[in-house]
């Protein structure tokens, strides 16, 4: 079991790499299959030992080696997340029995393409308030890995109707805010995390998305490091709001039905 967890956290943290790649170029529109990595800062080329996952970043002492300007920590902390997320997921989702049946593997699959692509969403709203279109598209073809093989019609219906539902919400509130608050790629993001939940998951994942954004933007403005006028990146919490959900969606749906008559 510890070789097994191992070997994924390894494996997540080289996929965290190439997940920073993304994080930086995709809003930009650059390509990822090309042009090598360099410092922000001195535009210096990196080379291959420089571009260890997490080690690099250690034995550098967080700088770069020509301009000794430092890194952004964005990078490991990627790198970190991404390989504890995928040991957590390849658990959940059963662990080595995950690999024996084909269904299993796929929901596997699955949830890892979409952590990946909501931690990509997350890194890229953060850093340029934009969500990449090809990442919320990757977050449906998992969803579509985990969800299909083993959904039933109505699962499947509630699901795709529970992101309309949501994504429709959005607009809404993006048209009323004219822009303002919320962005045409929270709405898409809202569509994924609709079909993801379903009903009445996203009921807990909009409130805590809701109510973790309001305590985040009161508790920026009070330490004065936002104004009123400020844009908060709303990204970041659908997404925290959606893996409430689903981590916590059988607490929940107990409650739901005590709850609802």
């Amino acid at each position: 079991m510890p070789y097994f967890s191992a070997v994924v956290f390894v494996l997540g943290v080289c996929a965290g790499s190439f997940l920073n790649v993304l994080i930086d170029r995709l809003p930009k529109g650059e390509t990822v299959t090309r042009g090598r990595s360099h410092c922000d800062h001195c535009k210096k080329t990196l080379r291959w030992y420089e571009l260890i996952p997490l080690i690099s970043y250690l034995v550098q002492g967080g700088r770069c080696r020509r301009c000794r300007k430092p890194l952004s920590a964005a990078y490991p902390v990627t790198e970190l997340v991404t390989g504890i997320g995928f040991a957590a997921v390849f658990w959940a989702t059963g662990g080595t029995e995950s690999l024996t049946a084909l269904v299993p593997l796929l929901r596997l699959t699955g949830s890892l393409i979409i952590f990946s692509s909501l931690l990509v969403i997350t890194g890229a709203d953060l850093k340029y308030y934009i969500i990449p279109d090809v990442m919320v598209i990757s977050g449906f073809a998992g969803a579509g890995l985990m969800v299909l093989p083993a959904a039933d019609p109505v699962n499947l219906m509630t699901r795709v109707f529970t992101g309309l539902a949501a994504g429709t919400f959005f607009y809404a509130l993006r048209a009323i805010t004219r822009g303002r608050g919320m962005g045409l790629g929270d709405v898409k993001l809202a569509l994924l995390m609709g079909f993801l939940t379903g009903y009445p998951g996203i009921v807990m994942a909009l409130y805590a998305a809701f109510l973790t954004g309001a305590l985040v933007s009161v508790i920026l403005v009070i330490g004065g490091r936002h104004s009123l006028q400020s844009i908060v990146p709303f990204g970041p919490f659908l997404i925290l709001g959606t893996a409430s959900a689903l981590i916590w969606h059988q607490a929940f749906l107990i409650w739901w039905k005590g709850f609802i008559p």
